[in-house]
């Protein structure tokens, strides 16, 4: 079974070696700085055309303020976009905040203090922003462990700091590094060192408790190791304590999406409700981890490292991978519908990506290392997936058709295509067609449903002759009885006479 995979992965790889050297694709090799994939149902790789390009980078040196250049950015942390749409940075090495237009071409505001009780009071490496429905600006201000809340013209409403609960422990140190509003003015806090989950306050700033602790699960073996291990190698070992969040972002329905490190590559993204249950779907394979890393990518060994997540319309949402520079999609089911981003020099990959957010047919992520903003424009096969999932989630199955049609016929082995044509027939009561393209889209679930129908269908339409062919069938075989013993009971007749 291993030499089987392994051989399979040597197969991918020499058609892709030989792909980059016909003409066709050698355009595109020059266009794009890195591979664009997918996963079928088998787990294997499969190149796709490009969902996202680059379309340009955007750094300090670049802005002018106040008729100076804005400066080098230094570590910036976290990015967001206000309700209007215009963008926050939180520039972390320089100790402030910068608001940008939503073209990113011009400065609106750079805020480095604000009036405190008649004082000026300055933030210390703010690590993560975010803006409230009411256009209120959220500050996770790292360094002085508080959380600072600012008005839509920048003036204090409120700090949040020195939670108190007896759920904490004492002493504890207030570090936010990422924070998130709902629309309820409830505020959810990623901390340092903060490993029972996410952080929640009331509107009014008051600590209220935890949503979405991750359990580590210790194997067997684990166990098994610990008891028997000396007191120097237990101390040697991994601590099995919960995992730490990594990025925040809340839908219009106040649902948390929370991003996480898997090192199992699983599950690293969470949709939490009010209730701080996970209701995420995992689609298929069950996996939301980013990369199949177990099957192949032998340069990055172990799983993706997702560090931010962005909810971005209709149940869609990105993650940003940090270890390979990835950004992967998917939508409310759970299914991965498109992969692209990379890690090196060039325009258009990542050194150290750190935030991610999405403005209409954008994607920007912000460069930790590289200091600037880096924009992906969506192609028409982003494009097209994009608004047939966005029909499917409002239920227009039929509407979404034609898009995953042209979706076909610029990937023919997009199964996610074919599923969504087939249950646009399985809605209009098509089965046949349903079980031709739910068979090519590798859906069992949807298959057996439009089999089972299209059984009854048959059945239905031919009850009538099935009828009546069962009752001439039971009337031949009464009369073959009959006749049977008639002959026979004349037969033994006929022996006793000759008798």
């Amino acid at each position: 079974m291993g030499l089987s995979r392994k051989f399979k992965q040597m197969v991918l790889l020499f058609v892709a070696f030989i792909n980059v050297l016909g003409p066709s694709s050698v355009a595109l090799a020059n266009q794009l700085p890195y591979d664009t994939y997918n996963y079928n149902f088998y787990e294997d790789i499969v190149y796709t055309p490009a969902a996202y390009v680059p379309s340009g980078s955007i750094s300090g040196t670049q802005l002018i303020y106040e008729g100076e250049s804005l400066g080098v950015l230094s570590n910036p942390q976290d990015i967001c976009k206000t309700p209007s749409g215009n963008i926050v940075i939180a520039d972390t090495g320089n100790h402030r905040i910068i608001i940008l237009n939503k073209d990113m071409t011009k400065v609106i505001k750079v805020i480095k203090d604000f009036n405190n009780m008649n004082e000026l009071d300055s933030f210390m490496s703010p690590y993560g922003v975010c803006v409230s429905k009411k256009n209120e600006l959220y500050i996770a201000d790292t360094f002085n462990n508080r959380i600072v809340v600012l008005d839509q013209d920048y003036n204090l409403v409120k700090i949040i700091k020195d939670p108190t609960s007896e759920i904490l422990e004492d002493g504890y140190v207030f570090s936010p590094l990422k924070v998130s509003v709902d629309y309820a003015d409830r505020i959810y806090c990623i901390a340092q060192n903060m490993f029972e989950g996410i952080m929640v306050f009331e509107n009014t700033g008051d600590f209220i408790g935890f949503i979405g602790t991750i359990e580590v699960e210790i194997s067997l073996w684990e166990k098994f190791w610990k008891r028997v291990a000396t007191k120097e190698e237990r101390s040697n070992q991994r601590l099995f304590i919960p995992t730490e969040f990594t990025g925040i972002d809340i839908d219009d329905d106040g649902f948390v999406y929370a991003s996480n490190i898997d090192e199992g590559g699983e599950q690293a993204i969470r949709r939490l409700n009010p209730r701080g249950q996970d209701v995420i779907k995992k689609g298929e394979n069950e996996n939301l981890g980013g990369d199949l890393w177990s099957i192949g990518f032998s340069k990055y060994a172990g799983a993706s490292q997702i560090t931010d997540v962005v909810y971005r319309q209709k149940g869609m949402y990105s993650l940003l991978d940090r270890k390979r520079g990835r950004i992967f999609t998917y939508d409310h089911e759970g299914n991965l519908l498109y992969i692209f981003g990379g890690l090196g020099t060039q325009a258009g990959t990542f050194v150290t990506p750190v935030a991610i957010e999405n403005i209409g047919d954008t994607i920007i992520v912000l460069d930790a290392y590289r200091a600037e903003i880096l924009t992906f424009t969506e192609t028409e096969y982003g494009s097209l997936i994009n608004n047939a999932v966005a029909l499917r989630y409002d239920g227009d199955e039929t509407e979404a058709v034609e898009l995953w049609r042209k979706v076909l016929t610029l990937d023919e082995n997009n199964e996610l295509a074919y599923v969504g044509i087939g249950k646009a027939y399985l809605s209009s009561g098509d089965y046949e067609n349903a079980m031709d393209y739910l068979r090519k889209g590798m859906n069992s679930e949807f298959y057996s449903i439009a089999f089972r129908r299209y059984r009854n269908e048959v059945l239905k339409e031919n009850m009538n002759f099935l009828l009546t062919g069962g009752v001439i069938l039971v009337i031949a075989i009464v009369a073959g009885r009959r006749i049977y013993r008639k002959k026979k009971g004349l037969a033994k007749e006929e022996g006793l006479l000759n008798e």
